[in-house]
Parts: structure tokens; C-alpha cells; sequence
């Protein structure tokens, strides 16, 4: 990244120099040298995420899991309240985010866009840990905070993930990862599990397509999956005619040259 910002630093210098009319041509022509690549985030498989719920701090249990499975931003998990959780219908509404600002500490503000207040449907894998949770750790009341540390208070990312997060990882057998890579390992399993783009938009709280798009890569399990489907309309199609007479009968209409 320092590489790619340095090039382009350089090459707008150069630019302006070839406006100035001090150089007939800006040097800076190495095609991509420019554009900053981020490496791709590791993605966890769900065994991996229920091997982590085991070994945390039981109060922890069922962030990890809605983090996951509903794939909120961690400042969005943190501002629910318990009306934002609607256990019956299976779904979590999110309206606002709890986040850290220099000079004011934790505050509540609305999500980074207007796609980003949404209501997120939740697997039904979860509810019952999601149930238990509300019950036993959640603030009482309508405005009280579904996730909250031992004191009772809002959670704070510096200190979950200095005396909770680095210590479950260690305790799963799980290499370094950031909470966030929670939400990418929902959003990628929600993609390999059929949501198109514009439902991946809905469920990550995004107006524009580029995040979901990098979603919509091809794996492995799908490829064999699509594989299957074209396997059975394929035997189907065989069962149906399996002399292929249909296409052979069928008129073909061939134009000579010059026609």
C-alpha cells in the first residue's frame, strides 16, 4: 500500500511538471503500479464459528453468533436495544451504531448510510442461544442493551477484543482474526448459500453493489452444486428423449454463401 501511494504521489508531481511544461512526458506509466490491493480477509467455516462460541465467555456466546449469522458491523451489534430483537418473527432491526469519538467517547449515531437501517432476517439455527442470552445477560427494558459486558455497561472493541477476543481465538485454535471477519464469513456464507446481490446489499446495510459484489465469487461447493443441477437436466432431458429424435428431426436452416 505505502508503495502504490508513493507512485501515484509521484506521478501526479510529474503530471503537474508536464502541465508546467517542464517535462515533455510523465515517466509514470507502470499499469497498475498505482491501485492499492487489500488482502483478501480469511473466511471461517461454521464449525470454526461454533468451535469459538464454545471456548468464549458464555455472554459472548450469541454476539459471536448474530455477528456471524445476521452479519452486523460491531458498533451495530452493540447498539441493539431489546426492541430491535424480535425473537417470534426471527428478525433484528438495525437503527443505530455505538461507536467510539475522540473527545467523546461511546456514542449512539445512525448507521454509515440510509441503506444501513435494516431489518436482517435470523437463521432459526440461533434463536434458542439468542433467547437464553436476552434472558440471562440483557439490560431490562424496551431500551435495554442486548449485548453489555459484566458490569452491565456497553461494550468497548479495545477491551472485548484485548481480554475476551484474543483469548477465545487462542483457546479455539484459531488464528489471528479481527470480530469484523465475523461478518464477512456470514456475508460469504449467505452468498454461497444462493442470496443474490440485491440481497446481500439488504442483509450487509450497503446502497451500492461493489461490497456485495466481491461476495458473488465462485466456490468450490457451488460449482459442484451447479454442477448437479445440470447433471439432473441433463438425465431429465435424456429420460424425456433419449434418442435424441427431437433434435433430429428438427428443421435447420442453412444459408448458402452470399446469401
Amino acid at each position: 500500500m505505502t508503495v502504490a501511494k508513493a507512485y501515484r504521489l509521484l506521478n501526479a508531481i510529474l503530471s503537474t511538471a508536464v502541465d508546467d511544461q517542464l517535462i515533455k512526458r510523465n515517466p509514470c506509466r507502470i499499469k497498475g503500479a498505482g491501485q492499492e490491493k487489500s488482502p483478501e480477509r480469511p473466511v471461517l467455516t461454521v464449525a470454526q464459528v461454533y468451535r469459538l462460541v464454545d471456548v468464549i465467555e458464555h455472554r459472548y456466546r450469541a454476539l459471536v453468533l448474530l455477528g456471524t449469522f445476521a452479519s452486523p458491523r460491531w458498533g451495530e451489534l452493540t447498539g441493539l436495544r431489546r426492541r430491535d430483537l424480535d425473537l417470534d418473527a426471527g428478525t433484528v432491526k438495525v437503527e443505530r451504531q455505538l461507536i467510539q469519538i475522540t473527545g467523546k467517547g461511546l456514542v449512539f449515531t445512525d448507521p454509515k448510510s440510509a441503506a444501513g437501517k435494516r431489518t436482517v432476517a435470523i437463521p432459526a439455527l440461533i434463536l434458542d442461544e439468542l433467547k437464553a442470552h436476552v434472558k440471562d445477560f440483557a439490560q431490562d427494558g424496551n431500551e435495554g442493551l442486548i449485548f453489555v459486558g459484566p458490569d452491565d455497561g456497553p461494550l468497548r472493541n479495545t477491551n472485548f477484543n484485548r481480554r475476551v477476543w484474543a483469548k477465545a481465538l487462542q483457546d479455539a485454535d484459531l488464528p489471528k482474526l479481527h470480530f469484523h471477519d465475523l461478518r464477512h464469513t456470514g456475508n460469504t456464507l449467505a452468498a454461497s448459500a444462493g442470496a443474490s446481490i440485491r440481497e446481500l446489499m439488504a442483509r450487509m446495510g450497503h446502497s451500492s453493489t461493489r461490497a456485495a459484489l466481491i461476495y458473488q465469487h465462485s466456490t468450490d461447493e457451488r460449482q459442484r452444486e451447479v454442477a448437479r443441477k445440470l447433471d439432473a437436466l441433463a438425465h431429465g432431458a435424456l429420460d424425456k428423449d433419449p434418442t435424441g429424435t427431437a433434435l433430429k428431426t428438427a428443421p435447420t436452416k442453412i444459408k448458402s454463401p452470399g446469401h
